[in-house]
């Protein structure tokens, strides 16, 4: 199905997001920006304040420029993304019609996440985590999530390890490796018990000068364990234990002391949690997903807070929607890592 691609002059939309049956109606339009700028602020301003996500398509002009940083994101082709509010891509006609693809098949999720991005930016970080949560859990009690858990079937909780995460101190550095590679490190209650039990360690010891955090096996972390999904035993429960015992607190906390090396996939909280920290450095072979969307949710172990820092809403949008990988060298240049280097693999026989 063709998305919809617009003039400016038409980005109001076409009626109300929402029909009499309580259904997200054309939760996507494209805004074909290829037109000479006219009567830009007034446009802006009806963007801004649009329940739609607005994807701006073409090489805008300058003078566009106020109505871009409005938009959700703009589609550029590749080389000529400029700024955090483009995402250069092969095809802008053939990115837009996968971005909606995604907001028509979860266009719960997805509107609620442009949302959410669009205003959580200016909050401190530990609001935005309550207000990424408080949008989870609503999340979690719709049909889209519902719907991908009778798809995804009944599963077996993982079962217990002696050590989800490897802590070992040499002086003042205190070194952390997520520890589950038969499970390519996923983020389920085990690891993060673990390492937010760890991340105190150095909370509680102002000796303790640096965090390295990396991880053992293929995967520096796949993300969320998709077993444990849907297990919590109440809405309200999951949204404390993801504020209160989660790590991306923590990391926040610590991010003038913590190291992050990547390696491998990182899905999920394989990135959310690490772009909180004041070093990220990626391995060559580096991958970062946001898959969450496609499961009728958003990023909810603080993508949405520690992401839009380092990269700008615009373009956590476009990762999340998409649900395309994004290499190191693309990572370095938006600056969602500082830097790529070879070894950020941890052995998993070492010690």
């Amino acid at each position: 199905m063709t998305p919809p691609l617009v003039p400016p002059a038409e980005l109001a939309g076409p009626g109300p997001l929402l029909g009499a049956d309580a259904r997200v109606h054309t939760p996507l339009l494209g805004v074909d920006l290829t037109a000479p700028p006219a009567d830009v602020e007034r446009l802006a301003r009806i963007a801004g304040e649009s329940d739609r996500i607005l994807v701006g398509v073409g090489e805008p002009d300058p003078g566009w420029a106020p109505l871009v940083g409005a938009l959700a994101l703009t589609l550029v082709p590749v080389g000529r993304d400029t700024g955090p509010e483009h995402v250069g891509v092969d095809d802008p006609a053939a990115a837009l019609a996968g971005l909606h693809a995604a907001t028509e098949a979860n266009p719960q999720a997805a509107t609620v996440l442009a949302g959410l991005l669009r205003w959580s930016v200016d909050l401190p970080v530990p609001a935005a985590l309550d207000a990424e949560s408080f949008a989870y859990s609503t999340l979690l009690g719709g049909a889209e999530f519902r719907g991908w858990l009778t798809r995804r079937g009944p599963r077996p909780l993982p079962p217990p390890v002696e050590e989800p995460v490897r802590v070992t101190r040499a002086g003042r550095v205190l070194h952390l490796t997520l520890n589950r590679p038969e499970r390519r490190n996923a983020y389920g209650r085990q690891v993060r018990d673990a390492l937010v039990d760890a991340l105190d360690l150095a909370l509680l010891d102002p000796a303790v000068e640096q965090v390295v955090l990396d991880g053992a096996g293929p995967a520096f972390c796949a993300g969320g364990d998709l077993d444990e999904f849907g297990t919590a035993p109440d809405l309200a429960t999951a949204h404390l234990v993801r504020t209160r015992a989660g790590a991306a607190r923590p990391v926040h906390a610590l991010r003038d002391r913590v190291e992050v090396r990547l390696h491998g996939p990182c899905v999920g909280a394989g990135i959310e949690v690490p772009a909180f920290a004041g070093r990220v450095v990626a391995a060559p072979d580096t991958t970062i997903r946001l898959p969450e969307v496609g499961m009728g949710l958003i990023p909810g172990a603080g993508g949405t807070v520690s992401l839009p820092r380092r990269i700008g809403r615009w373009r956590t949008l476009h990762l999340a929607l998409s649900g395309t990988p994004c290499d190191a060298a693309t990572a370095l240049r938006w600056g969602l890592v500082d830097a790529v280097a070879e070894q950020c693999q941890a052995d998993a026989h070492e010690p």
